[in-house]
Protein backbone atom coordinates (compact mmCIF):
# COMPACT_ATOMS: atom_id res chain seq x y z
CA UNK A 1 0.00 0.00 0.00
CA UNK A 2 1.08 3.58 -0.67
CA UNK A 3 2.47 5.30 2.33
CA UNK A 4 0.36 9.16 2.80
CA UNK A 5 4.04 11.11 2.50
CA UNK A 6 4.38 9.70 -0.82
CA UNK A 7 0.99 9.52 -2.30
CA UNK A 8 1.47 13.35 -1.56
CA UNK A 9 4.77 13.87 -2.73
CA UNK A 10 3.29 12.39 -6.30
CA UNK A 11 -0.20 14.16 -5.84
CA UNK A 12 2.38 17.62 -5.95
CA UNK A 13 4.22 16.85 -8.49
CA UNK A 14 3.30 19.69 -11.31
CA UNK A 15 0.63 18.35 -14.09
CA UNK A 16 0.51 21.75 -14.70
CA UNK A 17 -1.58 24.61 -15.66
CA UNK A 18 0.38 26.45 -18.58
CA UNK A 19 2.96 27.33 -16.58
CA UNK A 20 5.52 25.30 -18.75
CA UNK A 21 4.88 27.05 -21.85
CA UNK A 22 6.09 30.46 -20.11
CA UNK A 23 8.50 31.32 -16.77
CA UNK A 24 7.89 33.68 -14.34
CA UNK A 25 11.18 36.30 -13.73
CA UNK A 26 11.60 36.79 -10.13
CA UNK A 27 9.11 33.95 -9.45
CA UNK A 28 10.46 33.83 -5.51
CA UNK A 29 8.80 37.21 -5.06
CA UNK A 30 5.49 36.41 -6.41
CA UNK A 31 5.16 33.97 -3.53
CA UNK A 32 6.55 36.17 -0.97
CA UNK A 33 3.40 38.47 -2.00
CA UNK A 34 1.09 35.67 -1.32
CA UNK A 35 2.46 35.25 1.65
CA UNK A 36 1.74 38.44 2.76
CA UNK A 37 -1.60 37.94 1.60
CA UNK A 38 -1.83 35.18 3.64
CA UNK A 39 -0.35 36.65 6.89
CA UNK A 40 -2.80 39.56 6.60
CA UNK A 41 -6.06 37.47 5.81
CA UNK A 42 -5.11 35.59 8.74
CA UNK A 43 -5.21 38.44 10.87
CA UNK A 44 -8.18 39.96 9.92
CA UNK A 45 -9.69 36.83 10.53
CA UNK A 46 -8.67 36.49 14.36
CA UNK A 47 -9.62 40.63 14.55
CA UNK A 48 -13.08 39.76 12.99
CA UNK A 49 -14.86 39.12 16.35
CA UNK A 50 -12.92 41.75 18.56
CA UNK A 51 -14.50 44.65 16.03
CA UNK A 52 -17.94 42.48 16.34
CA UNK A 53 -17.75 41.62 19.91
CA UNK A 54 -20.34 44.50 21.47
CA UNK A 55 -22.82 42.51 19.05
CA UNK A 56 -21.89 39.23 20.03
CA UNK A 57 -21.90 40.14 23.35
CA UNK A 58 -25.01 42.11 23.43
CA UNK A 59 -26.57 39.25 21.88
CA UNK A 60 -25.66 36.58 23.99
CA UNK A 61 -25.39 38.47 27.52
CA UNK A 62 -21.85 37.74 27.70
CA UNK A 63 -20.79 38.57 31.07
CA UNK A 64 -16.27 39.80 30.83
CA UNK A 65 -15.64 36.36 32.16
CA UNK A 66 -17.57 34.35 29.17
CA UNK A 67 -15.96 37.07 26.88
CA UNK A 68 -12.50 35.93 28.65
CA UNK A 69 -13.39 32.39 27.76
CA UNK A 70 -14.18 32.90 24.61
CA UNK A 71 -10.57 34.64 23.96
CA UNK A 72 -8.29 32.31 26.08
CA UNK A 73 -9.87 29.57 23.69
CA UNK A 74 -8.32 31.05 20.91
CA UNK A 75 -5.09 31.52 22.55
CA UNK A 76 -4.57 28.19 24.23
CA UNK A 77 -5.32 26.25 20.53
CA UNK A 78 -2.81 29.03 19.11
CA UNK A 79 -0.26 27.95 21.35
CA UNK A 80 -0.78 24.33 21.22
CA UNK A 81 -1.02 24.02 17.69
CA UNK A 82 1.98 26.26 17.02
CA UNK A 83 4.57 22.89 17.16
CA UNK A 84 1.75 19.95 15.82
CA UNK A 85 1.65 22.43 12.67
CA UNK A 86 5.30 22.95 12.68
CA UNK A 87 5.26 18.59 12.12
CA UNK A 88 2.57 18.90 9.63
CA UNK A 89 3.96 21.33 7.43
CA UNK A 90 8.02 19.22 7.31
CA UNK A 91 5.82 15.89 6.57
CA UNK A 92 2.95 17.31 4.21
CA UNK A 93 5.12 19.75 2.18
CA UNK A 94 4.54 23.66 2.07
CA UNK A 95 2.06 23.62 -0.43
CA UNK A 96 -0.32 20.89 1.04
CA UNK A 97 0.01 21.85 4.27
CA UNK A 98 -0.47 25.59 3.95
CA UNK A 99 -3.56 24.85 1.99
CA UNK A 100 -4.81 22.32 4.66
CA UNK A 101 -4.28 25.12 7.62
CA UNK A 102 -5.78 27.74 5.67
CA UNK A 103 -9.33 25.91 4.51
CA UNK A 104 -9.67 24.91 8.02
CA UNK A 105 -9.19 28.26 9.95
CA UNK A 106 -11.82 29.86 6.78
CA UNK A 107 -14.39 27.05 7.85
CA UNK A 108 -13.87 27.99 11.65
CA UNK A 109 -14.16 31.41 11.14
CA UNK A 110 -17.47 30.60 8.95
CA UNK A 111 -18.79 28.25 11.85
CA UNK A 112 -18.94 31.52 13.90
CA UNK A 113 -22.15 32.82 11.50
CA UNK A 114 -23.69 30.07 13.51
CA UNK A 115 -22.48 30.44 16.55
CA UNK A 116 -25.63 30.14 19.69
CA UNK A 117 -23.99 31.32 22.71
CA UNK A 118 -20.83 31.16 24.73
CA UNK A 119 -20.04 27.29 24.19
CA UNK A 120 -20.50 27.08 20.95
CA UNK A 121 -18.44 30.44 20.01
CA UNK A 122 -15.37 29.27 22.36
CA UNK A 123 -15.43 26.23 20.00
CA UNK A 124 -15.22 28.00 16.87
CA UNK A 125 -12.86 30.45 18.44
CA UNK A 126 -10.39 27.12 19.40
CA UNK A 127 -10.59 25.17 16.30
CA UNK A 128 -9.44 29.06 14.37
CA UNK A 129 -6.43 29.26 16.49
CA UNK A 130 -5.65 25.44 15.32
CA UNK A 131 -5.21 26.80 11.77
CA UNK A 132 -4.23 30.19 12.14
CA UNK A 133 -1.11 28.70 13.90
CA UNK A 134 0.51 27.59 11.42
CA UNK A 135 0.98 30.59 9.03
CA UNK A 136 4.32 31.68 10.81
CA UNK A 137 5.69 28.44 10.84
CA UNK A 138 4.67 27.96 7.01
CA UNK A 139 5.19 31.01 5.83
CA UNK A 140 8.85 30.62 7.54
CA UNK A 141 9.49 27.12 5.36
CA UNK A 142 8.32 28.51 2.00
CA UNK A 143 10.99 31.73 2.41
CA UNK A 144 13.69 29.03 3.74
CA UNK A 145 12.41 27.07 -0.01
CA UNK A 146 12.44 29.34 -2.42
CA UNK A 147 15.11 32.53 -0.86
CA UNK A 148 18.94 32.74 -0.79
CA UNK A 149 20.51 33.06 2.79
CA UNK A 150 21.09 36.65 1.88
CA UNK A 151 17.65 37.80 1.21
CA UNK A 152 15.94 35.66 3.60
CA UNK A 153 15.55 38.31 6.10
CA UNK A 154 13.79 41.24 4.18
CA UNK A 155 11.57 38.40 3.09
CA UNK A 156 10.41 37.18 6.27
CA UNK A 157 10.03 40.98 7.51
CA UNK A 158 7.70 41.32 3.98
CA UNK A 159 5.51 38.82 5.23
CA UNK A 160 5.42 39.24 8.95
CA UNK A 161 4.39 43.16 7.87
CA UNK A 162 1.23 41.26 6.59
CA UNK A 163 0.09 40.77 10.56
CA UNK A 164 -0.03 44.83 10.95
CA UNK A 165 -1.36 45.30 8.04
CA UNK A 166 -4.62 42.98 8.68
CA UNK A 167 -4.65 44.33 12.03
CA UNK A 168 -4.69 48.18 10.36
CA UNK A 169 -7.11 47.25 7.69
CA UNK A 170 -9.66 44.66 10.05
CA UNK A 171 -11.68 47.48 11.69
CA UNK A 172 -12.55 49.65 8.83
CA UNK A 173 -12.94 46.60 6.54
CA UNK A 174 -15.54 44.53 9.09
CA UNK A 175 -17.23 47.79 10.11
CA UNK A 176 -17.56 48.65 6.52
CA UNK A 177 -19.29 45.30 5.70
CA UNK A 178 -21.12 45.28 8.89
CA UNK A 179 -22.37 48.40 9.08
CA UNK A 180 -22.58 49.99 5.44
CA UNK A 181 -23.28 47.10 3.17
CA UNK A 182 -25.85 45.71 6.16
CA UNK A 183 -24.62 42.35 6.37
CA UNK A 184 -25.02 41.99 10.55
CA UNK A 185 -22.43 40.31 12.35
CA UNK A 186 -23.14 37.09 11.05
CA UNK A 187 -23.30 37.45 7.58
CA UNK A 188 -20.03 39.70 7.83
CA UNK A 189 -18.21 35.76 8.93
CA UNK A 190 -19.51 34.68 5.98
CA UNK A 191 -18.46 37.26 3.92
CA UNK A 192 -14.77 37.77 5.37
CA UNK A 193 -14.12 33.90 5.72
CA UNK A 194 -15.40 33.26 2.06
CA UNK A 195 -13.74 36.08 0.74
CA UNK A 196 -10.20 34.81 1.32
CA UNK A 197 -10.66 31.52 -0.20
CA UNK A 198 -9.60 33.56 -3.77
CA UNK A 199 -6.06 33.27 -1.98
CA UNK A 200 -6.19 29.62 -2.22
CA UNK A 201 -6.32 29.40 -6.06
CA UNK A 202 -3.38 31.27 -6.65
CA UNK A 203 -1.43 29.58 -4.12
CA UNK A 204 -2.53 26.22 -5.25
CA UNK A 205 -1.74 27.56 -9.07
CA UNK A 206 1.55 28.79 -7.85
CA UNK A 207 3.36 27.02 -5.39
CA UNK A 208 6.03 24.32 -5.70
CA UNK A 209 9.23 23.85 -4.70
CA UNK A 210 12.02 25.69 -7.19
CA UNK A 211 13.50 22.30 -7.94
CA UNK A 212 9.77 21.04 -8.99
CA UNK A 213 8.56 24.22 -10.76
CA UNK A 214 7.83 24.26 -14.45
CA UNK A 215 7.82 28.02 -14.18
CA UNK A 216 10.89 29.17 -12.97
CA UNK A 217 13.63 30.58 -14.40
CA UNK A 218 17.12 28.78 -14.52
CA UNK A 219 18.61 31.96 -13.90
CA UNK A 220 16.89 32.27 -10.47
CA UNK A 221 17.12 28.02 -10.22
CA UNK A 222 20.61 28.40 -10.31
CA UNK A 223 21.03 31.40 -8.26
CA UNK A 224 19.30 28.98 -5.24
CA UNK A 225 21.68 26.22 -5.99
CA UNK A 226 24.67 28.42 -6.02
CA UNK A 227 24.21 30.25 -2.35
CA UNK A 228 26.14 28.65 0.41
CA UNK A 229 22.93 28.63 2.99
CA UNK A 230 20.59 27.07 0.63
CA UNK A 231 19.26 23.66 1.00
CA UNK A 232 17.51 21.53 -1.85
CA UNK A 233 14.33 19.78 -0.35
CA UNK A 234 15.92 16.51 -2.26
CA UNK A 235 19.66 17.03 -0.33
CA UNK A 236 18.44 18.18 3.12
CA UNK A 237 18.92 15.00 5.73
CA UNK A 238 16.06 13.90 7.46
CA UNK A 239 16.01 14.99 11.07
CA UNK A 240 13.36 13.03 13.30
CA UNK A 241 11.26 15.80 15.59
CA UNK A 242 12.39 14.06 18.60
CA UNK A 243 15.98 15.55 17.82
CA UNK A 244 15.04 18.64 17.42
CA UNK A 245 14.50 19.28 21.09
CA UNK A 246 17.76 18.39 21.83
CA UNK A 247 19.25 20.64 19.59
CA UNK A 248 20.83 23.92 22.34
CA UNK A 249 20.20 26.07 18.76
CA UNK A 250 16.22 25.23 18.79
CA UNK A 251 16.32 26.17 22.43
CA UNK A 252 17.92 29.35 22.03
CA UNK A 253 15.09 30.68 19.71
CA UNK A 254 12.32 29.04 21.75
CA UNK A 255 13.61 31.02 24.95
CA UNK A 256 14.42 34.28 23.24
CA UNK A 257 10.79 34.24 21.90
CA UNK A 258 9.26 33.27 25.00
CA UNK A 259 11.11 36.37 26.51
CA UNK A 260 10.12 38.82 24.04
CA UNK A 261 7.17 38.15 22.59
CA UNK A 262 4.77 38.73 25.33
CA UNK A 263 5.70 42.76 24.87
CA UNK A 264 4.34 42.33 21.73
CA UNK A 265 1.17 40.76 22.74
CA UNK A 266 1.20 43.68 25.51
CA UNK A 267 0.84 46.58 22.94
CA UNK A 268 -1.65 44.22 20.54
CA UNK A 269 -3.94 44.22 23.76
CA UNK A 270 -3.33 46.70 26.79
CA UNK A 271 -2.04 49.65 24.84
CA UNK A 272 -5.86 51.14 23.82
CA UNK A 273 -6.43 50.40 27.89
CA UNK A 274 -3.15 52.08 28.88
CA UNK A 275 -3.71 55.23 26.72
CA UNK A 276 -7.20 55.65 28.13
CA UNK A 277 -6.53 55.09 31.98
CA UNK A 278 -3.21 56.23 31.87
CA UNK A 279 -2.87 59.28 29.45
CA UNK A 280 -6.62 60.33 29.28
CA UNK A 281 -7.12 59.63 25.60
CA UNK A 282 -10.80 59.53 24.50
CA UNK A 283 -12.15 56.84 22.34
CA UNK A 284 -12.08 58.98 19.50
CA UNK A 285 -8.15 59.69 19.95
CA UNK A 286 -7.61 56.43 20.13
CA UNK A 287 -9.47 55.61 17.03
CA UNK A 288 -7.26 58.13 14.93
CA UNK A 289 -3.46 57.22 17.00
CA UNK A 290 -3.81 53.35 18.44
CA UNK A 291 -3.09 52.43 14.35
CA UNK A 292 0.15 54.38 14.42
CA UNK A 293 2.47 52.18 16.29
CA UNK A 294 1.41 49.35 14.52
CA UNK A 295 1.98 50.55 10.83
CA UNK A 296 5.33 51.49 12.85
CA UNK A 297 6.05 47.21 13.40
CA UNK A 298 5.14 46.71 9.64
CA UNK A 299 7.76 49.58 8.85
CA UNK A 300 10.04 47.72 11.19
CA UNK A 301 10.16 44.43 10.07
CA UNK A 302 11.02 45.55 6.56
CA UNK A 303 13.71 48.01 7.48
CA UNK A 304 15.03 45.41 9.92
CA UNK A 305 15.33 42.53 7.83
CA UNK A 306 16.46 44.74 4.61
CA UNK A 307 19.42 45.90 6.99
CA UNK A 308 20.47 42.78 7.59
CA UNK A 309 20.26 41.19 4.42
CA UNK A 310 21.89 44.25 3.02
CA UNK A 311 24.85 43.54 6.05
CA UNK A 312 24.99 39.60 5.15
CA UNK A 313 25.59 40.99 1.13
CA UNK A 314 28.49 43.53 2.06
CA UNK A 315 30.22 40.46 3.21
CA UNK A 316 29.62 40.23 7.12
CA UNK A 317 28.64 36.91 8.13
CA UNK A 318 25.36 36.20 9.31
CA UNK A 319 26.28 35.65 12.67
CA UNK A 320 27.11 39.31 12.81
CA UNK A 321 24.36 40.95 10.92
CA UNK A 322 21.67 39.37 12.46
CA UNK A 323 22.96 40.34 16.14
CA UNK A 324 23.78 43.74 15.21
CA UNK A 325 20.27 44.16 14.03
CA UNK A 326 19.03 42.47 16.91
CA UNK A 327 20.79 44.64 19.70
CA UNK A 328 19.95 47.77 17.82
CA UNK A 329 16.54 46.74 17.64
CA UNK A 330 16.21 45.38 21.61
CA UNK A 331 17.97 48.97 22.32
CA UNK A 332 14.50 50.60 20.56
CA UNK A 333 12.59 48.68 22.86
CA UNK A 334 13.99 50.25 25.85
CA UNK A 335 12.79 53.74 25.02
CA UNK A 336 9.17 53.10 26.59
CA UNK A 337 11.06 54.10 30.10
CA UNK A 338 10.31 57.80 28.52
CA UNK A 339 6.79 57.20 28.30
CA UNK A 340 6.56 58.16 32.36
CA UNK A 341 7.89 61.83 31.67
CA UNK A 342 6.16 62.90 28.52
CA UNK A 343 3.26 65.30 27.92
CA UNK A 344 0.10 65.50 25.78
CA UNK A 345 -0.53 62.76 23.24
CA UNK A 346 1.43 63.13 20.26
CA UNK A 347 4.90 62.12 22.17
CA UNK A 348 3.74 58.90 24.21
CA UNK A 349 2.77 57.65 20.69
CA UNK A 350 5.67 58.61 18.93
CA UNK A 351 7.90 57.00 21.87
CA UNK A 352 5.60 53.69 21.83
CA UNK A 353 5.88 53.75 17.83
CA UNK A 354 10.05 53.88 18.34
CA UNK A 355 9.33 50.78 20.47
CA UNK A 356 7.04 48.69 18.18
CA UNK A 357 9.23 49.62 15.16
CA UNK A 358 12.02 47.83 17.59
CA UNK A 359 9.47 44.64 17.73
CA UNK A 360 8.64 44.51 14.46
CA UNK A 361 12.14 44.12 13.31
CA UNK A 362 13.37 41.85 15.93
CA UNK A 363 10.56 39.37 15.75
CA UNK A 364 11.85 39.37 11.65
CA UNK A 365 15.55 38.22 12.53
CA UNK A 366 13.88 35.60 15.06
CA UNK A 367 11.77 34.29 12.64
CA UNK A 368 14.59 34.15 9.83
CA UNK A 369 17.11 32.53 12.57
CA UNK A 370 15.80 28.97 12.06
CA UNK A 371 16.28 29.12 8.29
CA UNK A 372 19.96 29.99 9.36
CA UNK A 373 20.16 27.25 11.15
CA UNK A 374 18.55 23.93 9.66
CA UNK A 375 17.22 22.63 6.32
CA UNK A 376 14.00 23.77 4.71
CA UNK A 377 12.76 20.11 5.42
CA UNK A 378 12.55 20.89 9.88
CA UNK A 379 12.90 24.80 9.60
CA UNK A 380 8.53 24.63 10.18
CA UNK A 381 9.38 22.14 12.92
CA UNK A 382 11.85 24.44 14.25
CA UNK A 383 9.51 27.45 13.96
CA UNK A 384 6.91 26.24 15.56
CA UNK A 385 8.58 25.00 18.54
CA UNK A 386 9.57 28.51 19.12
CA UNK A 387 6.09 29.61 18.65
CA UNK A 388 5.02 27.45 21.32
CA UNK A 389 7.07 29.02 23.74
CA UNK A 390 6.06 32.73 22.16
CA UNK A 391 2.72 31.48 23.06
CA UNK A 392 3.06 29.96 26.58
CA UNK A 393 5.38 33.30 27.24
CA UNK A 394 2.65 35.87 26.00
CA UNK A 395 -0.03 33.87 28.30
CA UNK A 396 2.00 33.87 31.40
CA UNK A 397 2.58 37.67 30.51
CA UNK A 398 -1.03 38.78 29.86
CA UNK A 399 -1.62 36.69 33.84
CA UNK A 400 1.22 38.78 35.40
CA UNK A 401 0.30 42.14 33.52
CA UNK A 402 -3.35 41.40 35.40
CA UNK A 403 -1.61 40.87 38.65
CA UNK A 404 0.64 44.04 38.22
CA UNK A 405 -2.23 46.37 36.80
CA UNK A 406 -4.70 45.12 39.82
CA UNK A 407 -1.85 45.49 42.65
CA UNK A 408 0.36 48.21 40.86
CA UNK A 409 0.06 50.20 37.86
CA UNK A 410 1.08 50.57 34.57
CA UNK A 411 4.26 51.82 35.37
CA UNK A 412 5.69 48.42 36.77
CA UNK A 413 4.28 46.50 33.52
CA UNK A 414 6.19 48.95 30.90
CA UNK A 415 9.12 49.02 33.16
CA UNK A 416 9.39 45.07 32.55
CA UNK A 417 8.31 45.31 28.47
CA UNK A 418 11.12 47.66 28.01
CA UNK A 419 13.67 45.07 29.76
CA UNK A 420 12.81 41.53 28.33
CA UNK A 421 14.04 42.30 24.64
CA UNK A 422 17.61 43.25 26.11
CA UNK A 423 17.77 40.24 28.26
CA UNK A 424 16.54 38.00 25.39
CA UNK A 425 19.34 39.48 23.07
CA UNK A 426 21.82 38.61 26.19
CA UNK A 427 20.11 35.28 26.63
CA UNK A 428 19.98 34.13 23.02
CA UNK A 429 24.09 35.37 22.33
CA UNK A 430 24.60 33.19 25.21
CA UNK A 431 22.69 29.88 24.37
CA UNK A 432 23.46 30.95 20.43
CA UNK A 433 27.37 31.93 19.91
CA UNK A 434 27.27 31.59 16.19
CA UNK A 435 24.51 31.82 13.84
CA UNK A 436 25.41 28.93 11.00
CA UNK A 437 23.90 25.87 9.66
CA UNK A 438 23.62 23.17 12.52
CA UNK A 439 26.27 20.54 11.07
CA UNK A 440 26.07 17.95 14.03
CA UNK A 441 22.85 15.91 12.61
Amino acid sequence: MTSMPTLIRTVTRPPILGFSRSKIPNLRWWILGLLFLVTMLNYVDRQTLSVLAPFLRDEFHMTNAEYAFVVNAFLVSYTLMQAVSGIMLDRLGTRWGFAVMFIWWSLASLLHRWARGVRSLALFRFMLGMGEAGNWPGAVKAIAEWFPSRERAVATGIFNAGACTGAVLAPPLIAFVTLHLHFGWRDTFFVISAGGLVWLVFWLALYYKPEQHPAIKSAEMQMLRNDPGYVLGTDAVKIPWAMLIGYREVWAVIIARFLTDPVWWFYVFWLPEYLKRERGFTLAMIGHLVWIPFLSSDLGCIVGGWFSDYLVRRNMSTDAARKIVLALSAVLTVDTLLVFNSEGATVPIILISVATFGIGSWGTLLLTIPTDLFPSNVVASVSGLSGFGAGVGGVMFMFLTGYLLDHFSYKSVLIIASLLHPVGFLTLVALLPKIRPVKHY
